[in-house]
Order: C-alpha cells, then structure tokens, then sequence
C-alpha cells in the first residue's frame, strides 16, 4: 500500500538488487541513520520466516527466556501486561484479536535467526542488541510510544499498519512525548502521525531514536525488531565511576600547598573549587587504552539477558587440537558477546566484560567468528591460541559435532537443528583418518548433559570414545 498522501516529504524506497537498503549503505548512515525513518519495501525480497508462531509461543514459555504478552481492551482503551515464562494452555485460551506477545532475545536462542544480522553489517556489530519477535493477533499493538534507541522493524508474515510521527526529522518540530499516567506501558499521552503505511512480509521500517510510531495488525502477523544497543549518560557514568573508583590512586588527593589567608573561613571560595577540578582531573583516564579497555568491557557485557557459565572441566588444548583435526568445531555461545579495539601495542579482544591483548589479526578472527575449524585455529598466533584455550574453559567456545549442528535428510538437504555440544574426554588422541572411519552410534539426553558414542572401526575395533556437553 502506498503511502498516505501528506505535506510530509516521502520517506519511502524500494529495495533493488544488491542494495536491500535502495541505496548504498553509505547513503543510508548519511541521510537517515539517526536523521530520518525509512520505510524501505522489500528490504528482504521474498522473506520466509525462520521461526512460526507456535515457534515463538513455545520459547516464551521456556525458563529464562524474556517475553511479554500484551493485552488491549479497545472498549475502555485499557491495557493488560503479563510476564513470561508462561503455561502452554495460556495461548489457546486467547481470543483471536488484540493482544501481542514479545520474547526478546530469540537470535540467542535461534541460529537461523541470528543468521539475519549478517545483513546488517554496515552497522558496528558490537552496536546490536538483539532480535525481538513479536506476533500479533488481528489488532494487536502495544500502543504508540518511543524508543531510545534505532531499530529496523522488519515483517516477516501478514500485514501490520505502521503510523509514525515524522515531524521532528522532517519539519524540525519536537513531537510531544509526554506518557500515559493510568497505564503501565509507556504509552504517548500524544500521538499524531504524520505517516501511515501498511508492511507486507519482506517490507522493513527503520526508525530513529524518539519517533513516536504506532503499530497494529491488519491480520495476524509477526515482525521481527532489530534493537540497537544504547547506554545512557547515566549507565556510561555509573560504569565509569566504578572503573575509576576500583583503580583510584590513593596518593592523588585534594592540595592546597598556595593556600593564602581566607577571607571567610567558612567560604568554600572559587579557588578552592578550582583546586577541587585539578584533583578530578587527575584521577580521569587520561590514557585512551585505560578508557577503551572501560568501553570494551561495559559495551561486552550490557544489556547483557543470559550468563555464559564456566566448564567444570574443558578439554586440554592438547585435545581440542585433536578434535578439530577429527571434525568437530569450536562453536561460540549464543549469549558470548565480542569486538575488539586497535591498541598501542596490537589489539584488545572484548569478551563479555574480559579483555585480552592479541595481535590485530587475531582479534579480528576471534572477534568476527561465529565458529572456528582446524585450519582457522591454526591460523591463530600461539597467543591467539592460549586465549582461545581461556575462553573455551570458560564456556565462551564449545567443542560441537558440526553433523548434529546440521543435520541432512534422506536427500542431503540441510535441516536447521541446533547441534549438541560435545566436549572431548581425556582419552582423545591424534588419529590416522586413513585407517578409520567414524560413525555416530548413539545420542543419549541426560540429566546432566548429553552423551554422543562415535565409533572408530579399524583392524584392531577401538573402543568408541564419549563426549558429553
């Protein structure tokens, strides 16, 4: 549907062939990140959804995972929160109009989902939050309201009605932004668009921070958010002072070796305060590495939702080559955050909060890698290696099965099936591939983790060798 006709400049492209954005990604950041929304159709040319409905209303009702379900009462314009994780018999007892459920988080939880963020990498990727997905049934919304951060709103199935006030980025008037007083959601007291579009699947909205805008389903339908991570001053300061405070040198203190005669010895006067800002200044992080070290650390870990947890027992690296070198991978957890800064002396690598001096080339490996195989881990520096080793102990990388990651079908094809971590044991050694040929027998859920019995057929029948995650 085109959009409404308005006194509005048109902020509506069409995707083209090699450019999903209908220009080039240099154009977008230059007129329209944080400058302007864009509605771009067909942004993801013939889209299928990787995850269903019953998909997502699953997840939401898996412990630990983030999800809310929205009810509005259009009668009396009252709105109902709830909070997951919920009971399977909450879904079929819904009317079929008017309510919304969200789970954040689902490209921590998906593979094929988190495979969509390829697509946006003309952005920092360390700028990225997360993928929310939300289905609506026919009229649902959450009601018109604000982000603080940028997000590309992308329909995946059905149709939903997007209204967006455009009139701060196109007429330089600031939208009122004042809330609701009698609801929970932080709803606009205010709202007046000066957009209105309806998103087919493929179709994708980006809006800038402070857009007030509006959404509700024409049918039911899912649309995937990409949410931009975005401190405030409040959180960057917090973190910061506690940085500062953790490394204060205690020697750098208040000094006033000029004092002169005081006037008033009760006036804290103008060159005490003047006093007071040189000692602040002496503690602050004059040294860019001490202040990109802080920024790494903090942009790893916030707005962190899950914990990597430590392995009681990680394979010895001198096992971990041998399983690369058999055909396993080293996999990244899901929930592992990383980027990496240009230091003094080679580079930083940024782990969910840890930091670890590397060569450049490394960082960069380790920072981009979603999985590392034989020939990558052998194209790491010794050092590259070690911190590898640190990360897989602490459950970081784990050692998977790349067949049960992917598993085939009859007719080779790729099914999407997240694959089950296995972890070598003591007994793994270096192999002759020519000798043996390797065939997974059993795959055994536990309680406590998962078993996988491969066996290795030769002349004299190995014993099989068990991993478990």
């Amino acid at each position: 549907m085109a959009a409404r006709k308005s006194s509005a400049p048109l902020i509506e492209v069409t995707a083209r062939p090699g450019q999903p954005l209908g220009m080039s990604p240099a154009v977008f950041l230059r007129d329209f990140w944080q400058k302007r929304p864009l509605l771009i159709r067909n942004a993801f040319a013939d889209f299928q959804s990787p995850v269903q409905p019953e998909d997502l209303a699953g997840l939401a009702c898996e412990e630990g995972v983030l999800a809310r379900l929205i009810e509005h009462d259009k009668r009396q314009d009252g709105w109902r929160v709830r909070t997951g994780p919920f009971q399977e018999d909450v879904f079929p007892a819904l009317p079929d109009h008017d309510w919304t459920l969200l789970v954040q988080d689902v490209d921590k939880w998906d593979p094929d989902v988190r495979a969509l963020i390829e697509h946006f990498r003309f952005l920092p990727r360390w700028r990225m939050d997360d993928v929310m997905i939300s289905f609506a049934a026919t009229g649902g919304s959450v009601g018109a309201h604000v982000d603080q951060y940028d997000v590309f709103l992308l329909q995946a199935q059905g149709h939903r009605r997007w209204q967006i006030d455009a009139s701060e980025s196109i007429k330089g008037r600031r939208p009122p932004l004042g809330f609701r007083p009698d609801v929970e959601l932080k709803l606009l007291e205010v709202f007046k668009p000066t957009h209105d579009w309806v998103l087919a699947p493929g179709d994708m909205l980006y809006l800038p921070p402070n857009v007030p805008h509006h959404g509700v389903a024409e049918d039911p339908c899912l649309t995937f958010s990409f949410g931009m991570r975005a401190p405030s001053s409040a959180e960057l300061i917090s973190d910061y002072l506690d940085t500062l405070i953790a490394d204060a040198d205690e020697n750098i203190r208040y000094q006033d070796p000029d004092l002169k005669l005081p006037a008033d010895p009760n006036e804290i006067d103008t060159v005490a305060m003047a006093r007071v800002i040189t000692a602040l200044n002496a503690i602050r992080m004059n040294d860019p590495d001490k202040l990109g070290d802080w920024f790494g650390r903090f942009i790893t870990t916030y707005r962190a939702a899950g914990e990597v947890m430590a392995h009681q027992a990680a394979p010895e690296q001198e096992e971990v080559v041998a399983a690369l070198q058999s055909g396993l991978l080293l996999q990244r957890h899901p929930w592992a955050r990383l980027a990496w800064r240009r230091a003094k002396r080679g580079a930083s690598l940024y782990v969910s909060g840890q930091d670890f001096a590397l060569p450049v080339k490394d960082a960069q490996r380790l920072a981009g890698a979603e999985q590392l195989d034989a020939a990558a881990y052998r194209g790491l520096s010794d050092k590259g290696r070690a911190v590898v080793q640190q990360l897989l102990v602490g459950g970081v990388f784990q050692l998977i099965d790349p067949s049960e990651l992917y598993g085939a079908d009859d007719e080779g094809e790729d099914e999407d099936v997240l694959g089950e971590v296995v972890e070598g044991r003591d007994q793994v050694e270096v192999i002759d591939d020519d000798a043996v040929s390797d065939d997974v027998h059993v795959v055994t859920v536990h309680d406590d983790g998962i078993e996988v019995i491969v066996n290795f057929e030769d002349d004299e029948e190995d014993d099989s060798d068990a991993g478990r995650a």
